[in-house]
């Protein structure tokens, strides 16, 4: 489910040119394939991994939610989201729900053809708050996520622990004291004769 959250995020990250959050669900998806790969397979480091990027991808969303917020001198007007390459936004700020986008292109002498201005107007709800709806959606799966993350790590270790190889020590036999056991000898192999 958080996978689908993470490609559904993406898709419209990459429609808005958002480099920085296409990088962290791009590393999303490919760590939450990795931890069911340890699910699967039986990999608790992986699973580990899994947990340790989902600590972090909480922190990302937190701060995605402050970002557009503007939370603590943070601006949504900034271009931080496209590591300042482009002036381009999220894709929700001109196709949100209800939103009538339309386009104006500048009169004034001077200014290139191919430049417009976008007026947006009839939005159900603004961007910043779907975006704020995408990242608190993404933390509560995350949180899921660890929280079964870590209980599988835990049924893991269990049966770790509990196993005991063939022909090898039973889980009593660490806990004998020194007087208990047995000391063993080399034996002498028993010549058969082949008289009858």
């Amino acid at each position: 489910m958080g996978q689908l959250a993470a490609l559904e995020r993406q898709i419209f990250d990459f429609l808005g040119f958002q480099w920085a959050p296409i990088l962290g669900n791009f590393l999303q998806i490919i760590v939450v394939i990795l931890g069911l790969f340890g699910t699967i397979q039986f990999r608790p480091r992986y699973i580990v991994v899994y947990t340790v990027w989902t600590a972090l991808w909480v922190t990302w969303n937190v701060f995605i939610i402050c970002f557009y917020l503007e939370v603590g001198g943070l601006s949504k007007e900034t271009d931080l989201m496209t590591f300042n390459i482009s002036m381009h936004r999220s894709w929700w700020r001109e196709h949100g729900p209800g939103c009538i986008r339309r386009v104006v292109r500048p009169s004034a002498p001077g200014i290139l053809d191919d430049y417009s201005y976008v007026s947006v107007t009839g939005c159900i709800i603004d961007f910043q708050y779907l975006e704020v709806i995408h990242s608190a959606i993404q933390i509560l799966l995350s949180l899921i996520g660890f929280v079964y993350a870590c209980y599988v790590i835990s049924v893991f270790m269990e049966e770790e622990d509990s196993f005991d190889f063939i022909g090898g020590l039973d889980s009593y036999s660490y806990r004998q004291t020194h007087q208990e056991l047995v000391e063993l000898k080399p034996v002498k192999p028993v010549e058969i004769s082949n008289e009858h």
